[in-house]
């Protein structure tokens, strides 16, 4: 069987919006480099990028001090920005988060004090009566509301993304899984199926669920691990589309980097109900009967799985319940959303949740990218990754360019 060999001055592995916004700025810094986009599916932004709720994050939840708070507040105005200029939608819907009881106050104050320091634009606590002159049919003692929030296509912003790769000369090499990576002293080389090579002077991999595999590969240490964690979403039926204005969302838990069961009105026009969050059964496991045996061995097999598992257990087990029950799935959302019913919901597509875990069983919330010599690896880009692309795409062409022995840019 006959190979190809192509070379690059830089490969990115991974076509997601993380991926192809850090490609755009590699060539956006130095327009002269040849570079190279190598996507294991045909299409681009199929996984992480493509099946998410569309929400463009102010800052709300993050720690100050965190990567995650300083890329998602300059993210935000970036992609405002970008999708103002290639006319791709972009609906400042705004945000509630909503306490049910009084002993939530205090969290969503803690929410509006990050918020302020994040510098997350016109913030504010509210009472019950402006929370229903805000979302009528909401119902809680108090809420935070985020007008600046915002929802987009970010499919449809990864296309755009790669447009401009391609216009500044770039290329994008689909259906190529990279199945090894060899370090030289000059190039990595960079094999796909059936030992198609592609030789560069550097590479940068963003591949999401796989992250950690490719970046083991390179030469990386095998912590922190991706454990992939399925989110099911719901659609409302029609009539609820005049009944909901913007994002709904309750006081999330502090111990869990998950926002709990939220509403999401679309820019298609739906209004999606999720997303829960359930071990998958593979790492590409959009369906419960999905399963990779190995990839369900390599999650439960890892250590800090074992001692998540432990820790978490009845979380767990709540959240299997809700996944298997559309009925307690409409429960838990009626709760702020009342007159919600199972009949309402409607199974929508799932996601997949790259979850970085470190040995002791704690979840990486925060961004973590290496350099392995000629490589830097993206451990962990977890939400708000899609909103943050852009300054996210710009640290990383900055790391990747850069001759200095930078250190990594990890924060947890």
């Amino acid at each position: 069987m006959s190979t190809a060999q192509a070379s690059a001055d830089v490969a990115v592995i991974g076509g997601g919006i993380v991926g192809l916004a850090a490609a755009r700025a590699v060539l956006q810094r130095e327009p002269t480099l040849s570079l190279v986009v190598l996507e294991k599916e045909e299409r681009l932004a199929c996984h992480q990028s493509g099946r998410n709720s569309g929400v463009v994050h102010a800052g709300v939840y993050y720690a100050p001090g965190s990567l995650k708070a300083r890329f998602c507040t300059a993210g935000r105005a970036a992609l405002a920005a970008y999708t103002a200029e290639r006319h791709l939608p972009y609906v400042e819907c705004g945000k509630v988060v909503v306490a049910l009881r009084d002993a939530e106050i205090p969290r969503l104050e803690e929410l509006y004090r990050r918020s302020c320091a994040n510098g997350v634009p016109d913030v504010r606590l509210i009472d019950a009566d402006e929370l229903r002159r805000i979302e009528p049919t909401a119902r809680g003692v108090a809420a935070l509301h985020s007008p600046r929030t915002a929802i987009t296509d970010f499919p449809a912003i990864a296309r755009s993304f790669a447009d401009d790769i391609r216009a500044a000369g770039g290329r994008i090499m689909t259906a190529f899984p990279v199945q090894h990576i060899e370090q030289r002293q000059d190039t990595v080389v960079l094999t796909g199926r059936n030992g198609d090579r592609v030789v560069a002077g550097r590479v940068l991999i963003c591949a999401g669920l796989y992250g950690d595999r490719l970046a083991v590969m390179a030469g990386d240490a095998p912590e922190p691990r991706i454990v992939p964690f399925r989110g099911d979403y719901y659609r409302l039926t029609p009539e609820w589309r005049t009944r909901v204005r913007g994002l709904i969302y309750p006081v999330p838990d502090p111990g869990l980097p998950f926002l709990g069961v939220h509403i999401t009105p679309t820019v298609g026009g739906e209004l999606l109900v999720g997303p829960n969050a359930v071990l998958a059964m593979a790492r590409e496991g959009y369906r419960a009967r999905t399963v990779r045996p190995d990839e369900v061995l390599d999650a439960i097999g890892w250590p800090g799985f074992l001692r998540f598992a432990r820790r978490y257990w009845r979380v767990g087990c709540a959240e299997m319940w809700r996944a298997v029950s559309r009925r307690r799935f409409a429960a838990d959302v009626a709760a702020y959303l009342p007159g919600i019913t199972a009949r309402d919901l409607i199974r929508a597509r799932a996601g997949v949740r790259a979850q970085a875990m470190d040995a002791a069983g704690r979840l990486v919330d925060d961004f973590i990218v290496r350099r392995v010599g000629k490589v830097v690896a993206v451990r962990n880009a977890p939400s708000p990754a899609a909103t943050s692309s852009i300054p996210i795409g710009e640290e990383l062409a900055r790391l990747l360019l850069s001759t200095d022995d930078v250190p990594a840019v990890e924060s947890q």
